[in-house]
């Protein structure tokens, strides 16, 4: 079963510039699962920032193939946080997307990325900050959630959850991830843009002196930024047995600072999964993107969480994203906030009460907003047999 409404006209704000929102409810019935394949559901996003129609074939595509990647996982009853990673792997090999390869180039000319991921069951988290010289970010923070799940090392030492810089690389070498050369990190679409970017940096530094005159210049350079190379990616799932996880990644706003660390990285900030328990109803799994100053600052990802376990999800998320972003006082001072999440709550239910709790169909509702011009989400249930993908 599959249902969905638009969004009624957003709440206004002086920095609201967009805002979209899908409402859609799907009902897994287990008992209909073919023999030795599991179910499950898959929602991913290519970045909330600017979408070029030139290249919106090959954002959805990438959208398509991510979703795919996850379903096999889960119909192979892999684990949740093997299936998000599956997905995030596919997203981040695309040169059209921000992160892992052709990621924003820093203004040393490198690329360095972030990425985490959170398992819903155990509440685990691994993330990788400032990272170079691996392919796959999402990869390193997969294994360190993993390794700190095993428990303490040796002389009783509490294994790492996040790791950074040269230390994030050199664990995960260790840990059996495989190197890489920059010159596979970056593509020629990254190239040319830091070429660009570089240009204008060095352009404006000759002829603006005066201190207004440079406030306006950063002013102008965030807004190009965040507009055209936002396209952080994530995803969220839920398997066959109600376990969410999710993950995000992100090659950090072009021409940033070395060393600068965004919300992809951050915990409760680039995602959040959790599952159903006492005090909630609702198990829940998030991935945001945008702006990672802006995300930081609010603890976006978990904030929608916490505001999906009231009744009407579709108005907590509207109230969450204008109240607790658009209007945060941690952001007052911006002249725009841009972000978007996709979101994803479920629960068990069924209109059979005599029905075992574990045999109750799986009620899966999700959603995504934005305040950025664009949004690339893609979406599948095991069931679906084929992705579908929304550009906006």
């Amino acid at each position: 079963m599959e249902k969905g409404m638009n969004s009624p006209e957003a709440l206004p704000s002086k920095s609201f510039q967009a805002s979209d929102t899908k409402v859609t409810a799907k009902e897994f019935e287990i008992n209909k699962a073919e023999k030795g394949k599991r179910l499950g559901f898959v929602l991913v996003h290519a970045g909330a920032g600017y979408h070029s129609e030139s290249k919106a074939k090959e954002y959805k595509h990438v959208c398509k193939r991510a979703c795919q990647k996850a379903i096999e996982k889960l119909q192979a009853g892999d684990l949740a946080t093997d299936a998000v990673t599956a997905a995030l792997v596919e997203l981040e090999d695309s040169p059209f997307t921000n992160a892992g390869m052709g990621s924003n180039l820093n203004l040393l000319g490198e690329i360095e990325c972030d990425a985490s991921i959170m398992d819903g069951k155990s509440l685990s988290f691994g993330a990788v900050g400032a990272l170079s010289g691996i392919k796959n970010p999402v990869s390193a923070a997969n294994r360190l959630l993993c390794e700190g799940q095993k428990g303490k090392l040796s002389a009783g030492r509490i294994p790492p959850c996040f790791l950074v810089g040269d230390g994030a690389y050199r664990w995960a070498v260790d840990h059996g991830i495989p190197p890489c050369t920059p010159d596979i990190m970056a593509t020629k679409l990254s190239l040319a843009a830091f070429k660009r970017n570089k240009r204008k940096l060095e352009l404006a530094e000759r002829v603006e002196t005066d201190l207004i005159q440079l406030k306006k210049r950063r002013q102008s350079s965030e807004k190009e930024n965040d507009s055209g190379t936002l396209d952080t990616v994530g995803a969220i799932v839920v398997d066959q047995d109600g376990n969410v996880a999710a993950a995000v990644s992100s090659g950090g706003l072009a021409m940033k600072h070395p060393g600068r660390v965004g919300q992809a990285a951050l915990y409760g900030c680039g995602c959040w999964a959790e599952n159903t328990g006492v005090s909630n109803p609702y198990s829940t799994a998030v991935s945001t993107s945008g702006c990672g100053e802006h995300l930081v600052r609010t603890i976006l990802a978990r904030e929608c969480s916490n505001a999906l376990q009231a009744e009407d999800a579709h108005q907590a998320l509207l109230e969450t994203m204008q109240n607790k972003f658009i209007s945060s006082p941690f952001l007052v001072n911006e002249d725009g906030v841009l972000g978007g999440v996709i979101v994803l709550r479920s629960c068990r239910g069924s209109t059979n009460p005599d029905l075992e709790q574990d045999k109750q169909a799986l009620l899966v509702e999700f959603l995504w907003s934005h305040t950025t011009e664009s949004m690339c989400v893609g979406y599948m249930s095991a069931q679906d047999g084929k992705a579908k993908v929304w550009l906006q």
